[in-house]
């Protein structure tokens, strides 16, 4: 069993930049590729960004290409999504999810083994 808890969510302006976390229990990190979803209101749940199991490639939504970051520590348990250049429709409520295959950003939630709570980002203008 993985519990993953996002955190580092928050209010920030226009252009501004935020990096979230998600912090994951268990010692089998490492087996799993990470994802990023994000949920604005009254929207489907979208693929934000990836990261296989070792780090090495990752993949990104036409949406943040460019403008965010995943990353991961499997010494900590952790992947980073650092988002710069946030605007308004960024706002979101932001997910992490843990697979043990590579689900080629599948919109389907029962792809993934594990999903976190969620952290809101807001992004005004």
């Amino acid at each position: 069993q993985v519990q993953l808890v996002e955190s580092g969510g928050g209010l920030v302006q226009f252009g501004g930049s935020l990096r979230l976390s998600c912090a994951a229990s268990g010692r089998t990190f490492s087996a799993y590729a990470m994802y990023w979803f994000r949920q604005a209101p009254g929207k489907e749940r979208d693929f934000v960004a990836a990261i296989t199991w070792s780090g090495v490639t990752t993949g990104y939504a036409d949406s943040v290409k460019g403008r965010f970051t995943i990353s991961r520590d499997n010494a900590k348990n952790t992947v980073y999504l650092q988002m710069n250049s946030l605007k308004p429709e960024d706002t979101a409520v932001y997910y992490c999810a843990a697979a043990q295959r590579w689900t080629y950003y599948s919109a389907n939630a029962n792809d993934y083994d594990f999903w976190g709570q969620g952290t809101q980002v807001t992004v005004s203008s």
